[in-house]
């Protein structure tokens, strides 16, 4: 396997990630932010406060630490506070991502065979990306199906929409396809 050849791979992938949940987010807006379909469920809110904890504690000194920094207070992560506002929450979220890509930016070839530990538990770095990128996935798609519930009808399909595959060249270019929105 080429290392650089993972590592941008790996970059794309979350950076596909992060887009969906941007716009997971933007659809749903401030006011949808808290609304969760009930008691035990994960609001919006919750999810980027789960996820920005997540970041900062796994991606943060990535190479010499452990992923689960003393200072996380990951059950703190599940519950909303006076100062969880909109703004912070963006703010907490796009500071997590940005961790993420500095660190996965400053790897090298080689650097996949290190080790490095989640919770005490030694994991190649390749296999502490997979496993971050396996995380990340699913909670962003609880996002999604969340901000689609909670917006409704007005909904603006996230991929190709239901019915019309046949209008989409899908991938032909080699590229992925990621849909973006009409305006």
């Amino acid at each position: 396997m080429n290392d650089d050849r993972y590592l941008e791979d790996a970059r794309l992938q979350l950076r596909k990630i992060k887009a969906m949940g941007d716009r997971a987010l933007r659809q749903a807006g401030d006011g949808r932010l808290f609304a969760a379909p009930d008691p035990d469920s994960n609001s919006l809110a919750i999810l980027m406060k789960h996820l920005s904890g997540n970041l900062r504690s796994r991606w943060t000194r990535f190479l010499e630490t452990d992923g689960e920094k003393p200072d996380r207070n990951r059950d703190g992560e599940f519950e909303t506070g006076p100062d969880d506002t909109p703004d912070r929450l963006r703010e907490r979220w796009e500071q997590g991502w940005k961790i993420l890509f500095e660190t996965l930016d400053s790897l090298r070839p080689g650097d996949l065979e290190r080790t490095v530990t989640i919770r005490g538990e030694p994991h190649s770095v390749l296999q502490a990306i997979n496993r971050q990128i396996s995380h990340y996935s699913a909670h962003v798609g609880q996002m999604i199906y969340l901000a689609k519930h909670l917006v409704g009808p007005g909904w603006q399909s996230m991929s190709i929409p239901k019915g019309k595959s046949k209008e989409y060249d899908v991938a032909k270019d080699g590229k992925p396809y990621l849909a973006e929105p009409k305006s």
